[in-house]
């Protein structure tokens, strides 16, 4: 029975850990669409109950589909701009006809992409982790000042949430060992929650509001229907995502201490591709692996794939009964912001540990560390830099972990691109392991 309970903790804080990420896409898209409450609703539980799909499609490994790693998958955030791009100009159909097709696209094209493992040493995947951690971490600020654009943004009270959530989860990590140093996560939302309530800051009117269930419907917004433009836009946004999600991979993979093959890698790309289909069909959007929660793994030490199969459960049922997918909304973003902080930084504390491996007495490598990092970090700063490029091609740019994958993986062909270099660099890193 503890054990049980022990799970079903874990997979908790792992739900709260995603959730917000995970609704924030779906509202953001639905509202520029200009959807009325009822379908807005809609959308925002069918894209928690297909994170569950997905993640489930994701973890269990079989002959051509699934990773095989405690992953949780949500929308991909590169995905937002061109989806409303493509919805203004072609109508919501449109879009899922695009994520319909560019889904069929990655699982044909995924075991060539799994070939390209070699294009992916530690200083590349090294590089992309510490950047998407980096790149994580202004999200987690303004949650700790109150939410970009609250009223209150900043103000004494979410600054004392934050730190306060922050500092307990860092005492519980130091003074506790096991169970509670695993769930550190979790007790800091709860107490940071009470803490706001008792200050008057949880608005639990969404919960009154929400409907108690929701039956999920294929093509509930109308049939999908195909654009070449859109469909290409999308693609091109997927195979982004896998590059992201190479990253995610292999971070896990460090964590758990499993070897990634070209053959796991393709499962990987297929399943993400069929989770995109599925997606499409019910009217929801593609999916990538969510960086936030390999933190968490790293965090709480627990390296279970049951622990992400209950994810995926507990994501279903939070699709269908919107009140209980409601009870995780009323945490107060500055709460939020403060346990961001650290699940991010430890994403920036596994690069690094990938980026421990790599023979850093070389120049060229310490070039594509330098220039990758330096540019995920920079586009994430100042977004509008590349505003005036063409819409499609500031699908690379607009985003600070993609603009930092890319940079990372073409500068490596630069560096690193003959197979005597590929070679040494192995034996390099097989004599530090060793």
């Amino acid at each position: 029975m503890h054990g049980k309970l022990k799970t079903a903790t874990l997979s908790l804080q792992h739900v709260l850990a995603m959730y917000a990420g995970a609704v924030i896409i779906p509202l953001i898209v639905g509202g520029a669409m200009g959807l009325s409450p009822e379908k807005l609703t809609y959308l925002v539980s069918i894209d928690i109950f297909m994170c569950g799909i997905a993640t489930i499609l994701q973890v269990w490994k079989s002959r051509f589909f699934g990773i095989g790693l405690p992953v949780v998958l949500g929308c991909t955030f590169t995905a937002v701009g061109p989806m409303i791009a493509i919805g203004e100009q072609h109508g919501l159909t449109t879009i899922y006809g695009a994520v319909i097709a560019s889904g069929l696209m990655i699982m044909i094209i995924s075991k060539f992409f799994g070939k390209l493992v070699r294009f992916f040493p530690p200083v590349v995947t090294g590089s992309v982790v510490t950047t998407i951690g980096i790149t994580l971490i202004p999200v987690a600020m303004n949650n700790m000042a109150g939410g970009e654009g609250s009223a209150d943004y900043g103000s004494v009270s979410n600054v004392c949430l934050a730190f306060g959530t922050l500092i307990l989860i860092i005492l519980l990590q130091r003074f506790f060992t096991g169970f509670i140093r695993s769930i550190s996560i979790l007790l800091g939302l709860l107490a940071g929650t009470l803490a706001a309530a008792l200050m008057g800051k949880v608005d639990f009117s969404p919960v009154a509001d929400a409907s108690m269930f929701h039956m999920i419907q294929p093509l509930y917004f109308g049939v999908p229907t195909f654009e070449w433009t859109s469909i290409i836009t999308m693609f091109l946004v997927a195979v982004v995502s896998l590059v992201e999600s190479t990253g995610v991979y292999y971070a896990l993979s460090d964590i758990t201490n499993q070897k990634l093959t070209e053959d796991d890698l393709a499962r990987g790309y297929r399943s993400e591709g069929l989770a995109s289909v599925v997606g499409g069909l019910f009217n929801s959007f593609p999916y990538t692996t969510f960086s936030q929660n390999v933190g968490l793994v790293q965090l709480s030490g627990i390296k279970s794939k049951n622990v992400i199969y209950l994810v995926g459960v507990y994501l279903m049922i939070l699709g269908v009964i919107p009140k209980i997918g409601a009870l995780t909304t009323i945490i107060p973003s500055a709460v939020l912001g403060g346990a961001m902080v650290a699940m991010f930084g430890m994403v920036i504390a596994s690069g690094i540990k990938m980026l421990s491996r790599v023979d850093l007495t070389s120049q060229g490598n310490l070039m594509i560390i330098a220039c990758s990092v330096g540019m995920g970090m920079g586009v994430t700063v100042v977004p509008k830099m590349f505003t005036h490029l063409p819409e499609n091609f500031q699908i690379l740019t607009s985003n600070g972990i993609v603009a930092g994958s890319f940079t990372a993986i073409l500068l490596n062909l630069l560096f690193n691109h003959s197979a005597t270099k590929q070679k040494k660099s192995i034996e390099i890193i097989g004599q530090k392991a060793s």
